[in-house]
């Protein structure tokens, strides 16, 4: 009993306790000046910005020198039709168009490392134009976390054909921004990070939100979870992923 008891002792220290990771994006970053108050988030929170706006190299560039990881926020069409701004994919657009709109939103947004799509619940289900997507993405090796704006996504697919380093998204934290809906979300993304290990979760740059994170988010060391890079999640084996089915976010 006692050999047992001190096994156990030093168990605990020879076995490392991993804390559940968690990559938080914020997403929608380059339009407004209020923008401008994602810097204030501590440096592990990843900023994913919109190409061609009027605040976009700006914002990548301090972003960056402020040590967070970058990443470009691409717009793809929706299936509500809503306007996607410069840089937009769209289904009518040939395989060269969406290339060159793919490369040139990369070059519009210094320092990015990876892609997340903007909305796009139309366009990530078609499955031509997310080959040519994944493509440019190889050829610039990026990689892409799928926003699940649609359960039909064929994103995660081509990108695992083509050995995309890929991620999904399986939180929004403020599809409601009231302090009690944050709240939830929050509590939410906490114990799903605990039982998932490693969870990416995608919040915008709203006022209400950013004034909840810069209040909360020491919350997550004393609960035992990492806040860490996007890329710090990406898997090592690129052909095994576990399905996921996240809710899907209205666009």
């Amino acid at each position: 009993m006692r050999l047992f008891y001190s096994l156990a002792f030093i168990a605990l220290y020879i076995i490392p306790c991993h804390a559940a990771q968690l990559a938080l994006i914020i997403d929608d970053i380059g339009y407004r000046h209020t923008d401008e108050a994602v810097l204030a988030l501590p440096s592990t929170v990843t900023l994913s910005v919109l190409p061609h706006t009027p605040l976009s190299k700006k914002l990548a560039k301090a972003g960056h020198a402020k040590g967070h990881e970058i990443m470009l926020h691409l717009p793809m069409q929706a299936l509500n039709g809503k306007a996607l701004g410069p840089g937009g994919l769209t289904s009518s657009m040939n395989e060269a168009q969406i290339r060159t709109h793919v490369l040139d939103a990369i070059a519009s947004v210094p320092f990015a490392k990876g892609v997340n799509n903007h909305m796009g619940s139309l366009l990530t289900q078609l499955d031509d134009p997310m080959l040519w997507v994944m493509e440019s993405l190889k050829q610039k090796q990026l990689y892409f976390v799928d926003s699940m704006t649609t359960q039909f996504t064929r994103a995660g697919d081509k990108a695992d054909q083509l050995g995309v380093p890929l991620l999904r998204r399986k939180l929004f934290l403020d599809n409601d921004v009231s302090a009690q809906a944050l709240e939830k979300q929050f509590n939410l993304m906490i114990e799903q990070a605990h039982i998932q290990e490693s969870l990416v979760a995608i919040a915008h740059p709203y006022p209400e939100t950013i004034r909840f994170l810069k209040a909360n988010l020491a919350r997550l060391k004393a609960e035992g979870i990492e806040l860490v890079p996007t890329s710090k999640l990406l898997p090592i084996d690129l052909v095994h992923r576990e399905p996921t089915n996240p809710t899907v976010r209205l666009e």
